[in-house]
């Protein structure tokens, strides 16, 4: 009976993952960004311990693998589409007032690209073993709290820009781009606790304090944003 339990602990976890990412979507869809961002954090919490107990209980197995791809399309990849979609529907657009309706009907769709390349991550990097020590690429839970954080966080700043709009397509874009880009990215996992080989994790952590003191919800967007720029620059002084 104890073993029956065990096995399902890590997949139970996961649909806790799944679950939170239902309830973002639905706070999304009633304009509540801010209880969307809480249950994105809440699923990524879930995610990070639903591998771990896995790994603990020795229970890893196939079906939690795939279980645990189709939580993070639902949690991260549609959730912050449909927070995108909202906000694209309510902000001004840079267009005569005859057309403005036409775009706020219609472009706000494009959010849901994100949501197609959260996915295509997923299939993409799910077969890939090159991600043992580091990620390949934007994270998809990295992705989904940038934006959580930066629509919640620059809500009403946004709202009196009418270029906001153009803004967000483009940044929207780029993130699809980072999910499934070729491009290293390191993992915050120590082998050992030393300086030496761990400089720029270790950067990395002590400035994430600051940043979150200073600026609370849209931390998390400049936090993921340094991680990326970070990232970047460990390449290229590699590749020297």
């Amino acid at each position: 009976m104890a073993n029956i339990i065990t096995r399902h602990i890590p997949n139970t976890i996961t649909c806790c993952n799944l679950i939170s990412g239902c309830v973002a979507i639905m706070a999304a869809i009633y304009g509540d960004l801010k209880l969307a961002m809480l249950f994105i954090v809440v699923g990524a919490v879930f995610d990070f311990f639903d591998g771990m107990a896995a790994r603990l209980l020795h229970v890893s197995s196939p079906i939690g693998k795939e279980l645990d791809s189709l939580a993070d399309v639902i949690t991260f990849g549609l959730a912050p589409s449909v927070m995108l979609f909202q906000e694209l529907s309510i902000l001004e657009y840079p267009f005569g007032s005859i057309y403005r309706w036409q775009f706020s009907g219609v472009v706000p769709y494009v959010a849901f690209l994100m949501a197609a390349f959260s996915a295509l991550r997923l299939a993409k990097f799910n077969v890939d073993e090159r991600q043992a020590t580091s990620f390949i690429g934007l994270p998809t839970p990295a992705n989904a709290l940038f934006w959580g954080s930066l629509l919640l966080g620059l809500d009403r700043q946004m709202q009196a820009l009418n270029w906001a709009p153009l803004a967000l397509i483009g940044l929207m874009l780029l993130s699809c781009w980072l999910l499934v880009a070729e491009l290293p990215m390191f993992a915050l996992k120590f082998k050992q606790w030393g300086w030496k080989g761990n400089e720029i994790k270790y950067i990395f952590v002590l400035s994430c304090i600051p940043l979150l003191i200073i600026f609370k919800v849209l931390a998390f967007a400049i936090i993921i944003a340094w991680y990326v720029v970070l990232s970047i620059y460990v390449n290229a002084t590699k590749k020297q």
